[in-house]
């Protein structure tokens, strides 16, 4: 009667009519599981230590022993055995007698979840036979000690990924006895990038190393022009995250039984990544406005993120597409799935999916704001996936794009992918998922079009190579960078790009047609934009050069829009207006310098410290307009980490960090944040203030507690400068 008051007060799921049990979608719920089946009326005299029964279980779950060596998981932060699936491991049983192979009966169970069923991979037994078959479940003795016996296990290639419970089940006359439940053999199973029938196979070994196992990485930023890089830590086998990330699979309500399907995982957690609709991990921000939130460019990795979420539960502010991309990256290589991190420059945001980007001009040839919706971002960062796609035709495996970045909606939430990289090279965008989306942000024209008094619209310009320029990765093994362009497109004007682009026309990408707008270019004259390099917070000059290749005489009415931007492409306001009338002789070229100063940009600089130049030109003879626009990012100061004294594992080192300010302004309200992992937790320190030209150093100590190559990260924050980035390779020793 107790039992059954104590379930009444748990509060029931509502079953309703379609399913026999409530879904089982929490890893982290669990159910009573007895100690004592009995299979009748138990005789008086029966006690169980009269059978054979378990004393202790060894499980070989040190960092040094066999089973995390073997399974390559020796570097999670975890007491508990983490393997990875369709490859053995060994556990020792010790009985309380030798273990008798002719009668006495004995099998593993492993229990995932709170309804285990076998038919669901949610229960398993596993049954002692004489051989193994690879990727499928079953164990075999290896060898017999006085009461030990030492089993070998093997995982199926396709089970379940999260914790489970492990029991040892044994047969006598009366029933089944089981040993109690004990959270120190539950066993982790992972995806296993090492075993060939895993859907997440991948053949070489340096790939692995950096896709599963490098826990740093490289965020590529800034502009095409203007290529930055920064460090970010995936900390994938810190403390507590290998947890953090299987609930996100239960914040999602992703069934157990499909925890096994890396196509299913990438979909749901593109979604849980962002806080749109289900108030998932990171809440995005781009509006320079961070109160009560941490600003986009101050995380040095994904640590910190994950944990917050962990324990509160609530949306970690703020992010933007780099953040979600790392975090993702985090929960990806975490799992076993391997991943990289991927900047396309030049990134097209279609908001009506027609692979074309619509610029409306005024009749001063400005870019009419209130009409112009689509945008270019300077960059944008999602990840690949690399697995196989059977529920696609042969040859859609291998790199997957998905993005946690909430940007459309896709099946009615905020999510993007797994799209097949090689489906989007050739066109195929009606295979699932969210093709024509990806494909439109690497492909999409550029159309200027402006509306006459008559109401007609004239295509001033069609720019087919300004989009998707360039997209690249991290270098494997080293911290270069690597163009995979031709990953995702043919060579611009091939014949090959013309049949992809005819290709997803026809599975359905609106391309619209310029036949019902009128689009005569001025092709005899040439209209070139060039930014000089700057250090933010200096003066810098703009060039515009026209040439004119006609035997004519032409002038010009031109017209320089300098705007700050978001390094989304949108503007937040025009800092410099700046017009001016050209002469244009016959074969010769003309060059028209402007200046650009720092009191005109400093007050409202947004955090990329991003400028975006729109040039028109009218040729007043012909009525014709040339158009031209580029993006431009000001250099932005770094940090300097040095340490001192000798770098050994487990024994205290120091670290300084300094920065200069190079503004002509005091900086406020300082923050400075410092991580590596494997050698410090994320330490962060408040500044009051930094005047002009002084310079800051931070000192901190800390006990390293991985031996190798590992990387140190840190950034600076405050309202007038952000983006502050610093970082150093460290070899810490052996002790």
């Amino acid at each position: 009667m107790s039992e059954a008051t104590n379930t009444n007060k748990e509060k029931k799921p509502p079953l309703n009519g379609r399913r026999a049990l409530p879904p089982n979608n929490s890893n982290d719920e669990e159910n009573e599981v007895p100690e004592m089946e009995a299979f009748g009326l138990i005789p008086r005299g029966f006690n169980r230590k009269d059978y054979l029964h378990v004393v202790d279980i060894n499980m070989f779950k040190e960092p040094h022993e066999i089973n995390k060596q073997q399974h390559h998981t020796d570097k999670y932060y975890s007491p508990k055995l983490i393997v990875r699936r369709g490859q053995t491991f060994q556990i020792q049983i010790d009985f309380n007698r030798p273990y008798k192979p002719g009668t006495d009966q004995f099998w593993l169970e492993y229990l995932i979840g709170r309804y285990p069923q076998q038919n669901k991979g949610t229960y398993i037994p596993v049954l002692v036979g004489d051989v193994l078959k690879p990727g499928e479940w079953g164990a075999k003795i290896t060898h017999k000690e006085n009461n030990s016996i030492r089993l070998s296990i093997m995982s199926s290639a396709t089970c379940i990924v999260g914790k489970f419970r492990l029991y040892v089940a044994v047969w006598t006359p009366f029933g089944i006895l089981r040993t109690h439940r004990n959270s120190a053999n539950d066993t982790y199973i992972l995806f296993n990038p090492w075993c060939q029938q895993d859907a997440v196979y991948l053949d070489d070994e340096k790939e692995r190393e950096e896709y599963v196992l490098n826990d740093v990485g490289i965020v590529f930023h800034g502009n095409i022009n203007d290529i930055r890089l920064r460090s970010w830590s995936y900390g994938q086998f810190e403390e507590n995250i290998l947890d953090a990330c299987l609930f996100l699979m239960d914040k999602a309500e992703l069934e157990l039984s499909g925890r096994g399907n890396p196509i299913k995982i990438c979909r749901v957690a593109s979604a849980v990544i962002n806080s749109r609709d289900d108030n998932g991990v990171i809440a995005g921000s781009w509006d320079n406005t961070y109160t009560y939130g941490v600003a986009p460019s101050a995380w040095t990795g994904s640590v910190d993120i994950l944990l917050e979420y962990y324990s509160s539960k609530q949306p970690v502010r703020y992010g933007q597409c780099w953040v979600f991309a790392g975090v993702f990256n985090t929960f990806l290589r975490c799992l076993g799935i391997p991943a990289r991190l991927i900047t396309n420059y030049s990134s097209a945001h279609d908001n009506n999916a027609n692979l074309q980007l619509d610029f409306f001009l005024d009749d001063e040839g400005k870019v009419d704001t209130k009409i112009t919706k689509d945008s270019v971002w300077n960059y944008h960062c999602w990840n690949e996936a690399w697995m196989t796609r059977p529920d696609l035709p042969v040859g859609f495996g291998g790199w997957q794009v998905v993005d946690g970045t909430p940007q459309e909606t896709s099946d009615g939430m905020y999510r993007c992918g797994p799209a097949s990289v090689q489906a989007i090279k050739h066109g195929h965008v009606c295979f699932q998922f969210d093709a024509p989306f990806v494909y439109a942000e690497v492909n999409s024209d550029i159309v200027y079009s402006r509306r006459e008094k008559n109401g007609t619209q004239v295509i001033e310009k069609i720019d087919t190579t300004h989009v998707g320029q360039l997209i690249v990765t991290k270098e494997v093994g080293r911290d270069g960078m690597m163009e995979i362009t031709e990953e995702y497109k043919f060579q611009e004007g091939s014949e090959e790009e013309r049949l992809a682009l005819e290709t997803a026309v026809m599975y359905g990408v609106k391309k619209q047609t310029t036949q019902d707008t009128l689009y005569q270019p001025q092709t005899d004259v040439e209209m070139e934009f060039q930014a000089q390099k700057a250090v933010l917070g200096s003066d810098f000059k703009v060039t515009i050069t026209f040439r004119n290749k006609s035997r004519n005489y032409y002038t010009a009415t031109a017209y320089l829009s300098g705007n700050i931007v978001f390094y989304t492409g949108v503007t937040k306001n025009e800092f410099k207006k700046h017009s001016f009338s050209a002469k244009l002789e016959p074969y010769a070229s003309s060059t028209f310098d402007v200046v650009i100063k720092s009191s005109e940009y400093m007050s409202d600089l947004l955090d990329q410290a991003s400028f975006h130049f729109f040039v028109t030109a009218r040729i007043n003879e012909t009525g014709k307009i040339l158009a031209t626009q580029k993006a431009t990012v000001l250099e932005i100061p770094s940090l300097r980490i040095k340490t001192q004294g000798e770098m050994v594992a487990g024994k205290e080192m120091s670290v300084t960090v300094e920065f200069t300010n190079p503004l002509k302004q005091t900086l406020q309200n300082v923050t400075l944040r410092l991580e590596g992992p494997g050698v410090l937790r994320t330490m962060k320190k408040e500044f009051r203030q930094i005047p002009m030209n002084s310079t800051l150093i931070w000192e901190v100590k800390c006990i390293p507690n991985r031996p190798g190559l590992r990387k140190l990260i840190a950034s600076l924050n405050c309202d007038a400068l952000r983006h502050v980035y610093g970082e150093l390779n460290v070899q810490i020793q052996k002790s």
